[in-house]
């Protein structure tokens, strides 16, 4: 029997997704989630053998417990789902190492083959999310997205340098390039850019 988690904030979703898995001969639904960081301790807890994790969720992102399990070595394997297909979440989900990375529209059956395939050791991606990345892959270095993350959270200049052990010169630089790279024609157009592709 495959035990599952479901993380999803969408209550009504959730509820569909749990009953019409749970109809499945080889899967058991062990419990569910509405919001990150809830999801995450219950992971802890319960010990599933899958979880399928929605990428926008409350107090922590699906992408965020995502990367808190990896980094304790938990085993479960993770599979994302989402309504968005941004390249930004899907390149930064490849790059933390999950599962499977599907759009919600996928149909039950095609979810349920999706675990027993990452349960075998498979990878499961869904091809238009995969042609969305190589058609327009992230322009910014891991550092230009680590001060542009900043700015979004509402940091001045003067915090960032701080923060990142940085001159007031040198984050003006990478301020610069970032909005040369995303065609932006202030900082908010460069946040705004990057967090509708998902890339912060």
């Amino acid at each position: 029997m495959i035990r599952i988690f479901i993380a999803e904030d969408q209550r009504m979703l959730l509820g569909a997704l749990g009953s019409l898995l749970d109809m499945e001969e080889d899967i058991q639904v062990i419990g569910q989630a509405v919001q990150g960081e809830e999801a995450l301790h219950a992971i802890v807890k319960l010990n599933p053998d899958v979880c399928l994790m929605d990428i926008e969720m409350p107090i922590m992102s699906g992408l965020e417990v995502a990367q808190e399990l990896r980094a304790s070595k938990h085993a479960a394997k993770v599979i994302m789902l989402t309504t968005f297909a941004k390249p930004g979440y899907f390149e930064r989900a490849a790059k933390i190492g999950v599962n499977g990375y599907l759009l919600k529209d996928s149909s039950i059956d095609d979810l349920a083959e999706a675990i027993r395939s990452v349960m075998s050791g498979k990878k499961v991606f869904s091809p238009e999310l995969m042609f969305d990345m190589m058609s327009e892959p992230n322009p910014l270095s891991a550092r230009e997205m680590e001060i542009l993350t900043l700015l979004a959270e509402g940091k001045s200049t003067t915090e960032v340098t701080k923060l990142l052990f940085l001159s007031s010169g040198t984050v003006r630089n990478y301020i610069s390039e970032i909005m040369q790279k995303l065609d932006a024609k202030s900082r908010m157009d460069a946040i705004h850019t990057a967090q509708e592709k998902g890339w912060i």
